[in-house]
């Protein structure tokens, strides 16, 4: 069966995700057995690659949501939601607030991270982003101390301007229009030096 380029896409992001998560989480269990059998090592050195391997899983998990495949229906819960964007953020001057309070499809998860990454990447100093479900449909919104907007970017999200280069940073800014059309989904969204925001409906 023929798969379109953007759902290929999306399994490979699964693939990966799935086959990383694995080793990570092994190391993760490892520390931890190490803590409780009294033989944790509580050097600095130790400390960072804690941090480091609880920071890669969280990433981890957030991507395979965000880049890779959901089937019709899947939900996932408030909980694991808050808890992947709690942990992308930790360590970081950024704040996520999802503000839904039913577990949500999976699909529309993805949408709504996708967007998260589309601010985070205009607020190299950090910032707040709200993430929030209506009738209407989703808005995101985001501020901080210093944004930094590449215009094309955004307007490529309405659908005004075609994308002439793209970094991997930044995939998310083509891969969020292709999937909200793909669900029949209108983006719009507005950026300034002061505030993001991106509606999807």
């Amino acid at each position: 069966m023929p798969h379109s380029s953007e759902s290929l896409a999306t399994l490979i992001g699964s693939r990966l995700c799935h086959d990383l998560i694995s080793p990570i989480g092994a190391i993760q269990n490892g520390l931890e057995l190490m803590s409780m059998a009294g033989a944790a090592d509580t050097s600095p050195e130790m400390e960072l690659i804690q941090d480091s391997c609880a920071s890669a899983a969280a990433r981890i998990r957030f991507f395979r949501v965000a880049f890779g495949s959901a089937s019709d229906g899947q939900k996932m819960s408030r909980k694991e939601t808050v808890a992947t964007l709690e942990g992308i953020c930790k360590g970081t001057r950024m704040e996520a607030e999802w503000q839904p309070q039913d577990d949500m499809l999976r699909t529309e998860v993805q949408l709504a991270y996708l967007a998260y990454l589309c601010c985070e990447s205009a607020m190299p100093t950090g910032g707040k982003v709200t993430i929030e479900n209506t009738a209407a449909g989703w808005m995101i919104s985001a501020t901080g101390p210093r944004l930094s907007v590449t215009s094309n970017l955004w307007e490529h999200l309405n659908g005004t301007a075609e994308l002439a280069e793209l970094a991997a940073n930044r995939v998310q800014f083509a891969l969020l229009p292709v999937l909200a059309a793909d669900r029949s989904l209108k983006l719009h969204a507005a950026a300034s030096e002061v505030k993001l925001s991106l509606s999807i409906s």
